[in-house]
């Protein structure tokens, strides 16, 4: 008697066991782990926050005998500091669409842009970039 396997089915042998062991991996191993989901697109940059008219004012702004009103702060959140005769105070201002408002004694007040003449001002009729509270109270940059 032969013993030995004719070559063809030693092939066939070897190939079925070669696609079991290539078979689906799940099934054969239900622990394993899945596989890791690709990672999500990354999201569109924000486009940029415009920058508050606001923003613009920060600084000082200058009025007839030394008075003027200094802006620091940004982003909508403001200290305004108004020199005038009787020396400076600083209020906290917000923005208020294109105005600043802040409270003096009391009373809201709101800083918003004009020209020399808007501010109802002799001395800084001719100016063009101005900043008034109210008629007689403005400040312009030089």
């Amino acid at each position: 008697m032969n013993t030995t396997t004719p070559w063809h089915l030693t092939a066939a042998l070897a190939l079925a066991l070669s696609l079991a062991a290539c078979g689906d991996r799940e099934t054969a191993n239900p622990t394993a782990s899945p596989a890791p989901a690709p990672a999500p697109a990354p999201a569109p940059a924000p486009a940029p926050v415009p920058q508050a008219t606001t923003d613009q004012w920060i600084g000082q702004w200058n009025g007839p005998e030394g008075i003027f009103v200094r802006i620091t702060g940004g982003s909508g959140h403001y200290d305004v500091t108004i020199q005038n005769l009787d020396g400076p105070r600083t209020f906290v201002g917000r923005a208020a669409g294109e105005k600043i408002e802040f409270e003096r004694d009391g009373q809201r007040e709101t800083l918003e842009a004009s020209d020399g003449a808007g501010t109802g001002m002799k001395w800084l009729a001719e100016k063009k970039d101005c900043l008034k509270v109210r008629t007689g109270e403005g400040y312009c940059r030089d």
